[in-house]
């Protein structure tokens, strides 16, 4: 059997992918709104999954909002190390923001242990004492988004954006909800899927994007 290589340079790789989602989008009469486009593109990017067309969901005017804050130097907390190591260092060292997770703190840790919590839990506490101008990037732990939304409804955070992409089963779709269901500016993946990745890519787009 003749296998069909497509001869693409190195430094190409990435272009090319990202023609071949457009051309993939196309093909399935998918047209995405032109300031979210960039954000979708790069959660399929990143996962190969074109689900995201359509399980993305934003709150009303969330891209530019998001974009302004990162201009103004926002901060951003994430809920594993994963989805902290995802994001471009060097981007996102333009703006002046600083880039937060707690997850193995010792403090955070007894925290969780002593209120019967997850670390993730207590990872959202631990932000809400921050004096930074916050964006919450959660793409593992469900128990952060409902953190999240526990400390806005005490009116203790008034994040900038949540980024609200756990994957998984176990109150995955409902944290998602709790979020959605506020006034808090959002970017979420209705559904199941998601992951730290995910949360990983929308903050790369929305760097180039602030670019």
């Amino acid at each position: 059997m003749k296998i069909n290589l497509e001869n693409v340079l190195p430094e190409d790789i990435e272009k090319r992918s990202f023609e071949i989602i457009g051309e993939e989008l196309d093909s399935m009469g998918i047209t995405l709104d032109r300031d979210k486009e960039p954000i979708i593109k790069r959660a399929i990017h990143t996962t190969a999954d074109f689900d995201y067309a359509k399980n993305l969901k934003f709150s009303a005017g969330v891209v530019q909002l998001a974009i302004q804050a990162i201009k103004d130097g926002a901060s951003i907390v994430t809920d594993t190390q994963m989805a902290l190591s995802g994001i471009n260092k060097r981007n996102f060292s333009k703006f002046g923001g600083k880039l937060y997770n707690f997850m193995k703190d010792a403090d955070v840790a007894l925290a969780a242990k002593e209120n019967g919590t997850t670390r993730a839990a207590a990872c959202m506490d631990k932000a809400a004492l921050l004096q930074d101008n916050l964006i919450y990037a959660i793409g593992n732990a469900p128990t952060a988004l409902v953190r999240l939304r526990e400390l806005y409804d005490d009116k203790k955070i008034k994040p900038l954006l949540v980024i609200a992409v756990p994957v998984g089963f176990v109150n995955v779709e409902a944290s998602k909800q709790l979020i959605m269901d506020t006034d808090m500016p959002y970017i979420a993946a209705q559904g199941r899927k998601g992951g730290s990745n995910v949360a990983a890519a929308i903050c790369n787009a929305l760097l180039l994007m602030a670019q």
